[in-house]
This record gives C-alpha cells, sequence and structure tokens, in this order.
C-alpha cells in the first residue's frame, strides 16, 4: 500500500522547486543584463587601435555604400566619423554593425526616426551617430557630461553637436595638450588625427565602457 506524504514532504518538495525556479530566473536575469559583447573593453587598447588609424585613414566619404553583413566596412583609407570607433573596437571582437542592428531590429522604435526609414539598414545604421547614441545609452554607458578636463578617460566616447543638424563622435586619448585637456582620436574630415578638439563644440554625450 502505498503511503500518503506528509504534508510536510509535500510543502518541502515545493519549496525546492519553487527555489529552482527563482534561481533560474535569476540566472536569466542576470543573462540579460550582461553587455553584448563577450570581454571588457579595455580603454588604452581602444585609444591605440584608433591611433593606428592616423595616417592610414587618410579621407572621408560621407557617401552610403551597401557593405557586407557583419564586420562590413568600406576602404580603410576612408570613412565617416563613426568608422574610427567601429574598426577600433572590432579589434577587440565588437561589431558595432551587428549589435546596433541587432538591437534596432529588437526596438527599432527606441532608435531616432530621422531619416524615413520603415526598418533598420545594416549598411548605414551603425554610422550614425544619433544611434550609436541611442545604443550607447541602451547599454548603460552614458556618462554625465562636463566641462571639466579630468572627468574624461582614455577610451572615452564623446559625441557633439556641431551646428546645422550636424554630429559628430570620438574617441577620448591618453594623450593631452599643453594645457591638460585630453587630445580625441576622430576623423572630421580630413582623414583620422589625433587632435585637441574636446571642447571646441558643443558635447552632447558622454560614455565609458566597462573595463577590467
Amino acid at each position: 500500500m502505498t503511503s500518503i506524504p506528509r504534508l510536510a514532504e509535500v510543502r518541502a518538495v515545493a519549496a525546492e522547486r519553487a527555489g529552482t525556479a527563482w534561481r533560474g530566473l535569476f540566472a536569466l536575469l542576470v543573462l540579460l543584463a550582461l553587455p553584448v559583447w563577450a570581454a571588457p573593453i579595455q580603454p588604452l587598447q581602444l585609444v591605440s587601435d584608433a591611433r593606428s588609424q592616423v595616417g592610414v585613414t587618410l579621407g572621408y566619404d560621407p557617401v552610403y555604400r551597401r557593405l557586407a553583413y557583419p564586420n562590413g566596412d568600406v576602404p580603410l583609407s576612408t570613412g565617416v566619423c563613426t568608422d574610427v570607433l567601429i574598426r577600433a573596437l572590432r579589434v577587440q571582437g565588437l561589431d558595432l554593425q551587428k549589435t546596433v542592428h541587432e538591437d534596432m531590429a529588437a526596438h527599432f522604435s527606441s532608435y531616432p526616426q530621422s531619416w524615413g526609414l520603415k526598418r533598420p539598414d545594416s549598411n548605414i545604421d551603425h554610422r550614425r551617430v544619433p544611434n550609436l547614441m541611442a545604443w550607447l545609452r541602451r547599454q548603460g554607458l552614458a556618462q554625465p557630461i562636463s566641462d571639466q578636463p579630468a572627468d574624461y578617460r582614455a577610451g572615452d566616447v564623446v559625441t557633439w553637436d556641431l551646428g546645422r543638424g550636424l554630429t559628430h563622435i570620438g574617441i577620448v586619448s591618453d594623450r593631452q595638450s599643453a594645457d591638460g585637456v585630453p587630445l580625441v582620436l576622430h576623423n572630421i574630415g580630413r582623414g583620422t588625427r589625433e587632435e585637441d578638439i574636446l571642447f571646441r563644440f558643443t558635447i552632447i554625450g558622454h560614455y565609458r565602457f566597462p573595463s577590467s
């Protein structure tokens, strides 16, 4: 004859199952909270990889181009301001073309609706500063905007309003001007350069990747 489980035993089994379910849910939430890249971004390497473009990327070409996917790129000799960041991050395994496209596909309404698009376009979305600002913010990477040089670390990403509807993006260098202002690695029209432009334009975004 099969014995009837005692109430205490039933409660213990139920509690164990509930605990297992909650642990599974917690693990899933932790996984969802992790960044979309596999490893921390090393800021000094980001700076070095951006600096390696100086003297190589000599031009600026904003023309729309069809790109391979993922890891698509225009010729290294040219590009736009966003390409400096895109290329530097790819060395560390983060492909903004892929990550921005996937996030836009899942959350299209969370991105600027400034170009009349009805759906994501992996050829151009990651090369637009407002889209990168939205993605960086959505990853929890936004930092306070400041007019103090000490608040900007090597490897930080900064965006600017150039006026007349133009925006710009660059990477804070580990080198400084004679006045102690961090230099910036960027391409504003003459190829990738390292220049003293941090406070030359209105800063509209400041972002920092977590590092090890």
